[in-house]
């Protein structure tokens, strides 16, 4: 890849970054404010889905901003785990909660 795709590249995960972090403050204050139970467990899984995709766009970050080195790989690929593994708690959490019916 050429040096301004990177660049552009890199502009693109640091708008998303910024998005996602901001998601993941909304949701979590969200959820720790509200009193229904409901709606408590529908902002915790969308926190959780911004979360997991604020950690995966750390790890491409860091791949394409760096040199690999080893630590760098592995501490990269340990947050893609994280990340996808946040994303897919949260959509199933968000469908289980959402199907519930409301008490």
């Amino acid at each position: 890849m050429t040096l301004p795709m990177i660049e552009g590249l890199l502009y693109v995960l640091y708008a998303a970054l910024i998005v996602s972090s901001v998601c993941s403050i909304v949701f979590s204050l969200k959820s720790r404010r509200s009193l229904d139970p409901r709606t408590r467990g529908l902002s915790q899984a969308k926190m959780n889905i911004s979360m997991g995709f604020m950690l995966i766009v750390l790890a491409l970050i860091q791949m394409f901003m760096f040199s690999g080195s080893t630590v760098r790989v592995v501490v990269g690929a340990l947050f893609m785990v994280i990340g996808a593994f946040n994303i897919f708690a949260g959509i199933r959490n968000l469908g289980i909660i959402s199907r519930q019916s409301p008490e």
